[in-house]
């Protein structure tokens, strides 16, 4: 325990999303911004990171030796201009709180990854991107200016007038910079909560290939779930689900007289962790032809939620992986190399015998200008594999190999495996980024078990 004035540490275990890896760390919980300051400068840790929800998947939002600063109670609102969409709120407001209290009012976020709990700072540090990236870019695009904590304790407003080499390090930058305390984010407004939904599916991924790159421009949004245990001649076969947000004459007359209402919010849930290997391959296989077999080229109404958060109908999905947890994988191709990529590492998935419950495949448009931030112009795919046995982790990073010989990028909000050699060719900024950090935070106050692991900090 380190008190600072009434504050003290508290010694927890904690992990990512993917439940994998775990560690003890001593974890703060301000409840003031002038706190974070001070612990900041004051706590006797070697480092600290800010956590907000953890739903990083990896070890992005573990302290690797050092401490963290839960930020969930710094979740004030401050001020909205529904003239012009602008919110300003505190970093620890989350997704799901705007959400809730901004869609009853006509306005929807302009980018939203698939889950709705995260933090307004996690989705700066991570610089999201949702299904609409080939259209309306990643969160740097909404995003106005956020005030910054640095490691000296001071706060300096960062915007691309001002501070702006620091604003775009810290876009994508995982929290490296200092803690983001303040935002202003533009919300767009749009005509209903519902999505007008254009189902199709392909037979092959050649085939889904073609339909994604030929028509999504014609959509808002666009997602594809794929079938990634088929194999042979239907190889990549998946299901396409191209979106926009639906007007009021195309409600029901009990959904147009409230168009802007979600159905009951009540969740499911698993209550414990299930044993390993429950989501083993037989079942993936099962569930997948499945979905494959039922689904069927339709246009359907779908509320926002069910399109945008499917994972987020079941509290603590993750658990459903078991206690080693799961690995997620993100990557990006250009659409140059991106089929040739996308089959070997489906070939490789299927030969390895690695089953993935979720693989969704998107089309990206152009990059933010964030130093650090993942989406490119291409083609990326995100897969999940169970940590059922040794050896799994080895084989998710050699998929490395093959990203890198195609010219693509990790995602570093998902990142558990890679090495410092990769990270370094798949970002060429990444100099820049530690120019710009090595500035601002001289003594490397701001690290986290992923930044020691990839050797972007010590």
């Amino acid at each position: 325990m380190s008190p600072m004035h009434g504050l003290a540490a508290r010694r927890m275990t904690v992990s990512g999303w993917g439940r994998h890896p775990m560690e003890d760390c001593d974890v703060y919980r301000p409840e003031r911004l002038e706190e974070v300051a001070e612990i900041v400068r004051e706590a006797p840790a070697s480092s600290v990171l800010a956590r907000g929800l953890g739903r990083s998947y990896g070890d992005a939002a573990l302290g690797g030796g050092g401490a963290l600063i839960a930020t969930d109670r710094l979740d004030h609102l401050i001020d909205f201009d529904p003239g012009t969409g602008l919110l300003h709120c505190e970093a620890a407001v989350s997704f799901a709180e705007i959400l809730a209290i901004f869609l009853p009012r006509g306005f929807f976020f302009p980018v939203t990854p698939g889950t709705k709990f995260i933090t307004v700072g996690g989705a700066i540090a991570a610089d999201v991107h949702g299904k609409n990236h080939h259209r309306s870019g990643s969160l740097a695009n909404a995003l106005q200016d956020f005030t910054l904590l640095t490691a000296n304790g001071e706060s300096l407003l960062c915007s691309r007038e001002q501070n702006a080499e620091l604003f775009w390090a810290t876009l994508g930058g995982m929290g490296l910079t200092g803690i983001v305390l303040e935002a202003r984010i533009r919300l767009q407004p749009v005509p209903s909560a519902w999505m007008g939904v254009h189902y199709e599916r392909a037979p092959d991924l050649d085939r889904l290939l073609v339909r994604m790159v030929e028509g999504d421009d014609d959509f808002a949004y666009s997602v594809a779930w794929i079938d990634c245990l088929a194999s042979g001649a239907g190889l990549g076969r998946g299901v396409l689900a191209r979106a926009d947000h639906a007007p009021r004459v195309d409600l029901s007359p009990r959904h147009a007289q409230n168009p802007f209402a979600l159905p009951s919010s009540w969740r499911p849930g698993l209550p414990f962790v299930l044993p390993n290997g429950v989501l083993g391959r037989p079942i993936m296989r099962a569930f997948n032809a499945s979905v494959f077999q039922l689904q069927r080229s339709r246009q359907a109404l779908v509320d926002c939620d069910r399109y945008f958060y499917p994972l987020d109908g079941v509290a603590n999905w993750n658990r459903a992986y078991g206690r080693r947890g799961l690995f997620q994988y993100q990557f990006v191709l250009p659409f140059e190399t991106a089929r040739q990529g996308l089959v070997e590492v489906l070939e490789r998935l299927v030969r390895l015998r690695l089953s993935s419950f979720i693989c969704v495949l998107k089309t990206l448009g152009a990059e933010s200008g964030g130093l650090l931030s993942f989406p490119r112009p291409g083609i990326t795919l995100a897969l999940d594999v169970p940590n059922a046995q040794d050896g799994v982790r080895a084989e998710i990073a050699s998929l490395d190999e093959v990203v890198l010989r195609h010219g693509g990028r990790i995602y570093l909000a998902k990142d558990a495996v890679s090495s410092p050699e990769a990270i370094r060719e798949m970002y060429p900024a990444l100099d820049r980024f530690l120019e710009i950090k090595a500035r601002v935070d001289p003594d490397g106050r701001f690290a986290s078990a992923q930044s020691r692991r990839l050797g972007i900090t010590q």
